[in-house]
């Protein structure tokens, strides 16, 4: 059966069931004056144009007083939310007589806490910070990033980003598309079923540079960066910024349609604090990912559709470890992935995707796939339910195998989430 034929056959399955992940950062709401559709396309964290073009600027553009003065122009107030996640998730697999895993059913409460500051530093600097409170063990800082962006020519702008963070990989420091291209900027919760940038591992800690010329119709970035976070105890010596990430997109207008077709590539290799905090390991960083997406109307429905390529190249013996892939073989994945609007006010859409994938072990049971269905409603803007079913097959998930042994966690997995921002 085609993609199409499964994905409109799950739309007509599922237009009756109504529990879409919905919160933009009212840090940044409050600041512009603006809503949150404006931003996001259908829904957070996904963007529109203006959304884009707000990034772009680094964060700086405000409908709020400024306290002006002799190169000073720095916001009155300064913005900060909440932003929480509660999840529940249940797979179908078989707990060991020891312990209690999704398979008896887990509630996540909360699978996310965190706290948002950003916007405008000066003129041309803003920032974003995000602060975790959901886990103790782990440092408050999250993430954090300060860019310097400048008008080049006409709407052409030169950015610069010093950034760290715990887990959103060398692309934190600049990413504009909606393919999962970064972690955080994806269209459905369960990030590797719909993205084959998350599936193939390039969601590492990092900290270091972005260099990016950026245009509405396009942007480039070249990053410097190291695989550490300077708020955890790795980041005590972190070894130099060696490794390198290229990214490059391209977002024509074409009928309506807002388009967007890029490239990424990981190269080179860099220091990291190793487990026992006894020196710094060498790790290479070695991928490569293309993706599309194109966001608009059928008829008066809104309509979302993501394609996304990706691999990590295999660990070689007697060199440094790829940071992305300890296996022997190559990571791989390809994914399709439509989100569409079928109510408003209050929002809901239906999602369906389907991957392809090799998940890089032994090559007779590294087939990988998985299908999603999912219905989002957006209770308001800022507050949302969702529910998703993955559906996992391939070699992978033989008799036995894998998730499908002992204490593994099935071929299936449905979650329902109720997010806010506040």
């Amino acid at each position: 059966m085609k993609l199409t034929t499964l994905l409109l056959a799950g739309a007509c399955t599922l237009t009756t069931f109504v529990p879409i992940a919905a919160h933009a950062l009212p840090s940044f709401a409050r600041q512009t004056g603006m809503a949150c559709a404006s931003c996001h396309f259908q829904k957070y964290p996904a963007l529109t144009a203006t959304g884009r073009a707000f990034k772009a600027a680094g964060y700086t553009t405000t409908g709020q007083a400024t306290l002006k003065g002799d190169r000073l122009s720095l916001a009155s107030i300064l913005n900060g939310s909440f932003f929480i996640k509660l999840r529940y998730q249940k797979s179908n697999g078989t707990d060991n007589a020891d312990e209690r895993t999704t398979n008896a059913g887990e509630v996540q409460f909360p699978d996310e806490f965190s706290l948002f500051f950003g916007g405008r530093v000066s003129e041309n600097v803003g920032f974003v910070l995000e602060g975790q409170l959901a886990d103790r063990s782990m440092p408050l800082v999250a993430g954090f990033a300060i860019p310097f962006s400048f008008a080049v020519r006409g709407s052409t702008r030169t950015n610069i980003v010093p950034f760290t963070t715990d887990g959103m990989g060398a692309a934190f420091g600049f990413e504009l598309l909606n393919t999962g291209a970064i972690r955080h900027l994806r269209i459905n919760e369960n990030r590797n079923t719909i993205s084959a940038q998350q599936y193939v591992g390039t969601a590492t800690a990092a900290e270091g540079v972005a260099f990016v010329l950026s245009n509405p119709k396009w942007y480039v970035n070249l990053t410097k960066w190291s695989p550490n976070h300077f708020a955890s105890a790795e980041g005590v010596a972190n070894g130099a910024p060696s490794a390198t990430y290229v990214r490059a997109v391209f977002m024509p207008t074409v009928a309506d349609w807002d388009m967007g077709f890029g490239l990424q590539s990981w190269t080179g290799s860099a220091g990291t604090a190793n487990d026992a905090g006894t020196g710094i390991d060498m790790v290479e960083s070695k991928a490569f990912a293309v993706d599309a997406q194109a966001q608009g109307k059928i008829g008066s429905r809104p309509l979302g559709v993501y394609v996304t390529h990706g691999r990590s190249a295999a660990s070689r013996a007697g060199a440094p470890k790829n940071l992305f892939n300890a296996e022997g073989r190559e990571r791989s994945a390809t994914t399709i992935t439509a989100e569409l609007g079928v109510y408003d006010a209050p929002h809901v859409t239906l999602l369906g995707g389907y991957r392809v994938a090799d998940n890089g072990g032994t090559a007779a049971n590294s087939g990988d796939n998985a299908l999603t269905f999912g219905v989002n409603w957006m209770f308001r803007q800022n507050i949302g339910f969702f529910w998703i079913l993955n559906r996992f097959s391939g070699s992978a998930y033989a008799a036995g195998q894998g998730p499908m042994k002992a204490g593994g966690t099935g071929n299936m997995l449905n979650t329902l989430m109720l997010s806010a921002g506040f």
